[in-house]
């Protein structure tokens, strides 16, 4: 196994017991929300734990597909498998949408009732809301880490939840206190700022399944005339694959020379790309110029 195989299988590990130490503390978040939403009546925490039971189920697809993400290129997919973790970052923001937009119709339609409230399930959401902030923060310092877009989406998953957390929580104090309107409003706030949340990960998402450009065309076009005996780019194509950038070129050079030198100039352009762009993955076509 060479050094960047090890060190990608790696990464994947690393991967995986992110999510399956999330997934052990949402579990625990369940269970506390469904405990005080039975305890006290509240439909508001009660839906916050089904809430819960989707990041549960969340964090298992994940699981899933990065295991699926992490096998090596083969037959039906000779570009690898990285993919699978892109989708399941648009996954995560389409749920991050259903999840807005179903608190904003929640909001808009609840019913004013003043429900129960006592010192011992308060301390028990506030306890909640602390683990779902230090999860957050720990998931987004091992995104970044292992530049993982997956456990990054995750992350603004968790956030959403603290925010829905507070809001829950402030709507049911607020609610005990006579003033039940204002959990209406703190939920509208907490969807137009889940919407943005999955807006960004749409942003980052939809580029790579698009195919959009991973570097620009005409920036490497330029470095490619660079190397000597270059007579003309015909074509140049660049395509992310997960986190990794894939390039396909197709340059004219003088018909005269030998396929050794041809070669020598194709290697030149590959050594340039890595140095000066940091991708390995280089396709190089080579076509004698005028014919």
């Amino acid at each position: 196994m060479n050094t960047n195989t090890a060190t990608s299988t790696q990464r994947e590990k690393n991967v995986q017991r992110v999510i399956l130490i999330e997934g052990s503390a949402n579990v625990a978040v369940l269970l506390a929300k469904l405990w005080v939403g039975l305890s006290t009546g509240s439909l508001a925490i009660l839906g916050d734990a089904i809430h819960s039971l989707t990041d549960v189920t969340n964090n298992i697809i994940a699981w899933v597909v990065i295991r699926l993400s992490a096998q090596p290129p083969d037959r039906e997919h000779p570009y690898g498998h990285r993919k699978f973790e892109t989708l399941a970052v648009f996954f995560l923001a389409a749920l991050l949408v259903v999840l807005a937009f179903e608190l904003a119709l929640q909001a808009i339609r609840k019913e004013d009732e003043v429900i129960a409230s006592s010192t011992l399930e308060l301390g028990i959401m506030l306890g909640v809301l602390i683990v779902n902030i230090s999860l957050a923060s720990w998931q987004r310092m091992w995104a970044r880490r292992l530049e993982s877009d997956l456990i990054m989406a995750d992350a603004s998953h968790t956030f959403s939840d603290v925010l829905i957390t507070l809001t829950v929580i402030i709507g049911w104090q607020l609610s005990a206190m006579g003033y039940p309107w204002l959990d209406r409003a703190c939920a509208l706030g907490v969807s137009g700022v889940i919407f943005y949340l999955a807006y960004s990960l749409y942003k980052r998402a939809m580029p790579i399944l698009v195919d959009e450009f991973a570097l620009d065309p005409e920036l490497l076009t330029r470095t490619i005339r660079q190397v000597a005996g270059v007579i003309k780019v015909n074509r140049v194509r660049s395509r992310w694959i997960g986190t990794d950038k894939a390039i396909d070129i197709v340059i004219c050079v003088d018909p005269e020379l030998s396929t050794e030198e041809s070669h020598t100039i194709a290697t030149e352009i590959e050594k340039l790309i890595e140095q000066k762009f940091g991708v390995t993955d280089i396709s190089i076509h080579v076509e004698p110029f005028g014919q």
